[in-house]
């Protein structure tokens, strides 16, 4: 699973990420901190090169009190509130905050060390204070509230009444209309939240880092491919254990090895490496906090008058409400779980074929549905791989369909320092040969690398601030051994389509003011242009064009992409159904009322997971709850229910490109001019009817994965 990494509410709404690292050097000079103007790097793009660990922390300081400042002035201004003077001010304030907090939350999200973990622990509760006494300052809500009141006198544009509609709601739901003593209560839980959601992504990082599996011969590791090997080798090197293979863990419950290792209790060890990794030792044990949050998150929305925290997340999404997400489980879950219960059956058939005798676990899963697929569709995940290297998927599959459905190009560019040497930049430039942005790529993982893949900005796009967006993509492949090719699965693949679909999201925004630019939407939203981009990854005329032998040269036969066509639903129950259940969770977890009594983290899981009427026994859900980085230190608190939400985005509005002559220039302009530049100038609802014609239906998704007649 793939999702965008939102950290900053643009201006005055800053907001601290998970941590990542640096170029390590020696102290600066306090004048000399490199985020107190503009940096001049074309795209203003963050100067890596002159970044130290030390200047993050300054800069943070600096630019809360140059806010702070800002804010007063605003707020104390003897003359009568305008637009201009208001709204307008306070997208402004807040630049050098601005620019330490998304270069910050980039780079300590892919790249952390000790350093920047304590400036993140110190500075988060820091910037929780330092947004709550501007949302709650009387004097500046006055203002808002004033031009609320009276904004049809105010001649104002569509996107002025839009940004306008957006603070007044932003500054009730942090809590402006409370009394003073409630306010002090929210200050106080809103503190201890955003510090457990800091110990939360620490711990985790942890936590995944000393779970790795650690073997002492290769024969463990039979099944894998021989680069997949000397990857382990090369890890356990990494980590100085001499004599030793590591397989290191991704962020998901089902680890991409278990579908190759023929060793049942290797599988069986990888598997439970994965699955209680944040339950082995104390320090990295997370259920406490989560526990702790979930209380937390319930009682500051029934402070704020909801009746539990789905519900505060809910109301301004595109879904509205905790029912709504109900009701849409309520339509996949059936069929999803009948399809579980077939495909359960033809993998233990599978099993039972090759003459072994145990019963399905899903620790196995991966590994008989492959044998399945194979069987039944002749695919065999080594076939593909040589015809799926990064480079040429990036360059001549990712960029060139975004050439062919929207006349942008690509250029790589070595001038541009970043925070890591495998990271790679791009200028972006427009169908008009303007340049349009900059883009960065860091797929490899590392030990000091968050779990997934994301989508963020370093510079988000504004004409009223002058900024073109500068926006990066980041992953978790596996990093090959020294000389050998990036050989990625088709799996991956799509990940890169699908965060590069983020991408052009941000890339595209074309917004006058920082709070309604580019991926600023909500999170049943967001993920909608993403999903989108990956139907691109089988399109023919792409496909031929970046699939080709890595040793030969030779394009992918026609065979094999029927063989991966025929074989895009297989799994799609497990694929679906694991999804559903962490979505599940999340909802559980936060529509508890705040008057529930502290839960136990393993007890309410079994409990919220036997509700929901799929096969868990057999698929469990693709996070855990004590290891679901997106809901309790990422953003995505009672909103993992987007991805599904947004595939059914995603589906319809395949369908109508199908229905309209398909992989066209002017079908990706009207994309393109209708949703992926909008940012949140509309919304969600109008702006899907604009270009769908209608209201979601949920069909097209469902028979894209094979869950209802009629697919291709």
């Amino acid at each position: 699973m793939h999702w965008l990494r939102t950290t900053a509410i643009v201006g005055c709404m800053a907001a601290l990420a998970p941590a990542a690292g640096a170029p390590r050097h020696a102290a600066p000079s306090a004048h000399a901190n490199p985020f107190a103007a503009p940096s001049t790097l074309p795209f203003q793009a963050p100067p890596f090169d002159r970044i130290r660990d030390s200047d993050y922390q300054p800069a943070f300081e600096q630019g809360m009190a140059e806010q702070a400042a800002e804010i007063r002035r605003i707020a104390d201004n003897p003359a009568p509130a305008t637009f201009d003077n208001t709204i307008a001010a306070i997208e402004r304030s807040g630049r050098m905050l601005d620019r330490v907090n998304q270069a910050f939350s980039g780079v300590v999200s892919a790249n952390t060390n000790p350093v920047l973990d304590k400036v993140q622990e110190v500075e988060t509760p820091k910037l929780t204070q330092h947004q709550d006494a501007i949302y709650l300052d009387p004097r500046l809500f006055a203002r808002v509230q004033s031009l609320y009141r009276n904004r049809a006198r105010l001649g104002l544009d569509a996107e002025q009444k839009q940004v306008l509609e957006i603070y007044q709601e932003q500054f009730i739901r942090a809590g402006a209309q409370l009394s003073e003593p409630d306010k002090v209560k929210l200050r106080a839980l809103n503190t201890r939240i955003s510090t457990l959601e800091t110990a939360f992504q620490q711990k985790l990082l942890a936590a995944a880092k000393a779970g790795a599996l650690v073997v002492d011969s290769p024969d463990r590791l039979a099944g894998l491919d021989a680069g997949a090997i000397a990857a382990a080798a090369q890890a356990a090197k990494d980590r100085k254990l001499d004599g030793k293979w590591v397989l290191p863990l991704q962020n998901t419950t089902q680890q991409p090895s278990l579908a190759s290792l023929s060793d049942r209790s290797t599988r069986e060890a990888l598997f439970r490496q994965s699955w209680t990794r944040t339950e082995k030792d104390d320090a990295n044990d997370t259920r406490a906090t989560i526990e702790q949050l979930a209380q937390l998150r319930a009682q500051k929305a029934a402070l704020l008058g909801f009746p539990n925290w789905a519900s505060y997340v809910l109301s301004n999404q595109m879904a509205k409400n905790p029912q709504a997400v109900q009701n849409f489980f309520a339509q996949l879950a059936p069929a999803t779980a009948a399809q579980e219960r077939r495909e359960a059956a033809d993998i233990q058939q599978a099993i039972r074929a090759g003459g072994e005798t145990f019963d399905l676990k899903p620790r196995d899963w991966n590994r008989y549905a492959e044998r399945v697929r194979k069987a039944r569709f002749d695919l065999d995940e080594s076939e593909i791989k040589p015809y799926f290297e990064l480079n040429r998927v990036l360059q001549d599959g990712v960029f060139y369909a975004a050439n062919q459905l929207y006349g942008i190009t690509f250029k790589e560019r070595k001038d541009i320092p970043v925070y890591q040497p495998d990271v790679r930049v791009f200028t972006v430039f427009d169908k008009d040969g303007s340049q349009l942005g900059l883009m960065y790529f860091d797929y490899f993982k590392r030990d000091n690398k968050s779990g997934g893949a994301w989508m963020s900005n370093f510079v988000g796009q504004s004409k009223l601030l002058g900024t073109k967006p500068v926006v990066y993509n980041v992953a978790n492949f596996t990093k090959p051994a020294p000389g050998q090719p990036a050989l990625l699965s088709f799996d991956d693949v799509t990940t890169m389509f699908h965060e590069f679909g983020h991408a052009l999201h941000g890339l595209f925004a074309s917004q006058v003011y920082p709070t309604v630019s580019g991926t600023n939407v909500a999170r049943d939203f967001v993920e909608f242009p993403s999903q989108f981009n990956e139907n691109w990854a089988l399109e023919p005329a792409v496909l031929t064009h970046y699939a080709h032998d890595y040793r030969t040269g030779a394009t992918i036969p026609q065979s094999l992409v029927d063989k991966i066509k025929r074989a895009s639903k297989f799994n799609s129950g497990y694929a679906l159904g694991e999804v559903i259940a962490a979505a599940q969770l999340d909802m559980a977890w936060h529509t508890l009322p705040a008057n529930a009594p502290r839960q136990q983290t393993d007890a309410f899981e079994a409990a919220a997971l036997a509700k929901l009427g799929l096969d868990i026994d057999d698929v469990p859900p693709r996070y855990r709850s004590s290891y679901f980085l997106h809901i309790w230190a990422n953003g995505y608190s009672a909103g993992y229910y987007a991805y599904p939400w947004t595939q059914m985005l995603d589906h319809a509005a395949f369908a109508w490109f199908k229905a309209h002559g398909g992989m066209t220039r002017a079908n990706g302009q009207r994309f393109r001019d209708l949703i992926l530049s909008r940012g949140h100038t509309l919304d969600y609802g109008p702006m899907f009817r604009a270009f769908y014609g209608r209201d979601p239906d949920i069909g097209p998704m469902l028979r894209a994965k094979g869950l209802q007649p009629g697919g291709d």
